[in-house]
């Protein structure tokens, strides 16, 4: 899980849409409350990525990574970019390839 998390925060603030889209299943969900909308299957994970990530030059740092079981954890992290600074927790869920299947997002 700590590989995956890495991966996912290095390749976003790389803005590596398609090595960060590398690391979801073709069916991930993305489903954050924060911009009320649910982005679904590669190219809905690429929209998301290109909008929130890459068009608001977000960077982010981990601040903690709490592993629930072989397949869940909750992370938090610190969000700058244009939009100011935030903190926002991801729960992710990855699949049993070890890509990520879901991801449920918010801010603190």
């Amino acid at each position: 899980m700590q590989k995956i998390v890495e991966s996912f925060i290095r390749t976003a603030n790389a803005f590596d849409v398609d090595g960060a889209l590398s690391l979801f299943s073709s069916d991930a969900v993305i489903d954050d409350v924060s911009v009320g909308d649910a982005f679904v299957g590669r190219d809905g994970v690429r929209d998301y990525l290109e909008r929130f990530f890459v068009g608001y030059h977000t960077k982010s740092e981990l601040l903690s990574l709490e592993r629930l079981d072989e397949f869940n954890a909750t992370i938090r992290l610190d969000f700058t970019g244009d939009f100011g600074h935030e903190i926002g927790v991801l729960k992710i869920v990855v699949n049993a390839d070890g890509l990520i299947q879901r991801i449920d997002a918010d801010l603190e």
